[in-house]
């Protein structure tokens, strides 16, 4: 997927798990393109090659259909340079002869379902998720409100590269419109959700504690908790500049801040959440200020669906083994995919799925939306626990007890990851081995997942056991395999 495809590891950092190296700085993947912003083009993501992408992107919604209008909805996160980003290809699809429909600040689920609420033919989200403040990217949408699949990415890929684009002449050029309701849309469908239970979350009586990480969190999350009946909440990092407080991935080391928070309330009708700056992914805090885990995110959640709604679930082959017992608990099948969140929709769609998502706290349910959404991931939580009469953590010990070591190995040009690992499927070939996306090794009571990211230049290592020590150990040994192979 990457548009390199040769790296060099350079310096080893093990106490941090991670192998430190230089960046790469302009992906371009499944999941969109995505770089950092400034330097020279073709580099990283500078105002050339957004235009030369966004025209990609533009012709290549142009060529699903002849008619005499096109129409895109266009969103941002809070991002610094998100601003300048947007119209950029604002310009650059109205010079296609394309409208649009500007809906500006805005999540990655409430672009997804502005896609179909406006019939329009496509959307691009400016956002690069969970990456730090120097990236930006554009993440595409069908006209469905879904990411373009494999097929259709390579295809807006090789129209940009090639320049191959029609523009409009000037009697034909696309015009721009602004819609200012699409996150109250967003919180009205997510409230309409049969499964969603307000006056449930209204007599629990929670204090709910947000880390909006100072991004559109902080818009869209006040209106979800206001409608849901919540009457205690606080709001962190609440602030929509881009100047992120902390790395923006919701992982246990960058939560520290809410967690000494909830720790200080010291009440055990508390819940954290913490999302990503676009709001797709959800990680969520105990009233002890400790973790629920990611990964445990949509496995609460499914554990919740699946009591009233029988159907499968699907989450990818980086995800925690806890879905696929939840899935038996209930009688229901679980099904693996490849990593990325087109991959888990395509097989959720094969199998009729009723949730799925990944591990990263992504929640896809196909009642709303076919996309990963944290406002939908929180008020089926909040209804979840406001039924179970327990506390998070109590909730918590419900589920099967995993723990995942997650890892990453940091690259840059001059080494040949496929042919790595080539060696790793060979040196574990007496074990049970899937190869659809990357690497993954199955033992006997845990499994390790090693691939290339479609979203950072690295590799990711997941390691799952039984306890933090056990995954640790299988990280640091594959790790220590690959340094042998380099």
């Amino acid at each position: 997927m990457f548009h390199q495809n040769l790296f060099q590891i350079r310096h080893f950092n093990f106490n941090a798990n991670i192998i430190k190296i230089f960046l790469m700085t302009l992906i371009k993947s499944i999941s969109g393109i995505r770089g950092t912003i400034g330097g020279q083009s073709g580099e990283s993501l500078t105002p050339v090659d957004i235009v030369k992408f966004a025209s990609g992107f533009g012709e290549w919604i142009k060529r699903q259909s002849k008619k005499d209008n096109y129409k895109v909805v266009i969103g941002r996160d809070g991002r610094i340079s998100g601003n300048m980003v947007k119209n950029l290809i604002i310009e650059t699809l109205v010079g296609l002869g394309i409208n649009i429909i500007d809906i500006d600040y805005a999540t990655t689920p409430t672009v997804e379902l502005q896609v179909t609420q406006h019939k329009a033919d496509g959307g691009v989200i400016i956002t690069a998720s969970h990456n730090p403040k120097q990236w930006n990217a554009l993440k595409l949408l069908n006209n469905k409100g879904e990411f373009l699949n494999d097929q259709q990415g390579k295809l807006v890929l090789q129209l940009a590269e090639t320049g191959e684009i029609n523009y409009a002449d000037v009697d034909n050029l696309g015009k721009i419109s602004s819609y200012k309701n699409s996150v109250d849309d967003h919180v009205d469908a997510v409230l309409k959700l049969a499964l969603v239970d307000k006056h449930a979350i209204e007599e629990a009586n929670f204090t709910v504690v947000v880390d909006c990480i100072n991004s559109v969190g902080a818009i869209a999350l006040p209106k979800l908790l206001t409608a849901l009946g919540v009457q205690n909440v606080h709001f962190l990092n609440e602030t929509v500049d881009g100047h992120f407080a902390h790395n923006p991935e919701p992982l246990p080391e960058n939560v520290v801040g809410i967690s000494n928070f909830i720790k200080e309330l010291n009440n055990p009708k508390t819940v954290g959440f913490v999302v990503d700056p676009d709001v797709d992914r959800l990680a969520m805090l105990c009233e002890d200020g400790s973790m629920f885990g990611e990964e445990y995110t949509l496995v609460a959640v499914a554990d919740y669906v699946l009591s009233h709604t029988p159907g499968c679930t699907v989450s990818n082959l980086s995800s925690s083994r806890a879905l696929r017992d939840i899935a038996a608990k209930h009688l229901q099948k679980y099904f693996a995919a490849a990593v990325g969140e087109v991959n888990v929709v395509d097989v959720m769609k094969k199998n009729n799925a009723i949730i799925g998502g990944e591990g990263n706290g992504g929640v896809i349910y196909p009642e709303i939306h076919y996309g990963r959404d944290a406002l939908v991931g929180i008020a089926l939580f909040l209804t979840h626990l406001a039924k179970s009469n327990l506390t998070c953590s109590q909730l918590h010990a419900t589920y099967p007890n995993y723990f995942i070591s997650k890892n990453k190995i940091e690259l840059t040009k001059g080494i040949d990851v496929d042919s790595i690992l080539e060696k790793m499927k060979t040196k574990y070939k007496d074990y049970e081995i899937n190869d659809s996306d990357g690497v993954r090794i199955d033992f006997k009571n845990q499994w390790v997942h090693l691939r290339k990211s479609n979203t950072e230049p690295i590799i990711r290592i997941y390691a799952e056991s039984a306890n933090k020590t056990s995954a640790d150990k299988l990280a640091n040994d594959i790790i220590a395999d690959i340094k042998k192979f380099i």
